[in-house]
């Protein structure tokens, strides 16, 4: 059987596209065919200008749907508002840094809302639809820290290794179906927001961008270099492909070696 890498004719919702890693995923889940659902908390001009801009660039229908990851009820309502759900990529994400016993409270619990907790909502919420649809993948953004930890990160790393608890169990609970679900647990990824945090640090350990992106940032990341948006895209959409639809219940770590180490 020839092996299918066109995702026309699936729907594809992603958590927290509006910028970074959900929208790049949401770019190239597109490219290859499938209709996207944006999402985010706000609800502006330029949110539903992302997803005109993806509908005229790869004649598929891309909306874009306000829904806040932290409230239960509203992961479950942007499934249903979407209408179908083929491909879920649980993206929505936040991060504090802080000692445990210095943690505040209300980061703690937000997190773990926004990190973990949306993604089961969204999940029992697209699971009856792919059942209906007779083909699923559920692919959740974990991180390098939901294999490894680091100090000050208590609830992000908390939250991202149950986010890989949580892939295996859901692809257990499926493995006799034609549905799939995997976690990609990246390392640093060059989005504006890692970008916008480059001048500080060059200015903090007086360093120019390559010394400092290299030494201070890319510290625990082998091969000294970023990866891009474009490439956690392609690995989603490879996970979304006939080639790895005996790939369940696993991680795929794009992280330059970092898990290696």
């Amino acid at each position: 059987m020839a092996i299918t890498t066109s995702l026309a004719g699936k729907t594809a919702v992603i958590t927290g596209s509006n910028s970074g890693i959900g929208l790049g995923i949401a770019r190239e889940l597109a490219r290859a065919g499938a209709d996207v659902v944006l999402n985010s908390f706000t609800d502006r001009d330029e949110d539903h200008a992302l997803a005109a801009e993806i509908t005229a660039e790869h004649g598929v229908t891309a909306r874009y749907i306000k829904a806040d990851m932290s409230k239960g009820n509203e992961c479950r309502a942007l499934i249903e508002q979407a209408g179908a759900c083929d491909i879920l990529i649980n993206n929505a994400g936040i991060q504090h840094v802080e000692a445990i016993d210095k943690f505040p409270v209300e980061k703690w619990d937000a997190i773990i809302a926004i990190n973990l907790s949306s993604a089961f909502h969204t999940t029992a919420a697209a699971l009856p639809m792919m059942r209906a649809a007779g083909w699923g993948r559920v692919i959740n953004i974990a991180s390098a820290h939901g294999l490894t930890a680091s100090p000050f990160k208590s609830a992000y790393i908390a939250a991202k290794h149950g986010i890989v608890g949580l892939t295996k169990t859901t692809a257990l609970e499926t493995a006799e179906e034609p549905i799939t679900a995997n976690a990609i647990c990246p390392g640093y990824v060059l989005t504006p927001l890692v970008e916008a945090q480059i001048p500080d640090q060059m200015k903090a350990h007086n360093m120019d961008r390559d010394t400092v992106v290299r030494e201070v940032m890319l510290l625990r990341q082998p091969s000294r270099e970023f990866a891009t948006v474009e490439q956690m895209g392609g690995t989603a959409a490879f996970l979304c492909s006939d080639a790895a639809a005996q790939i369940t219940g696993t991680t795929i770590s794009v992280d330059g070696g970092w898990t290696a180490l």
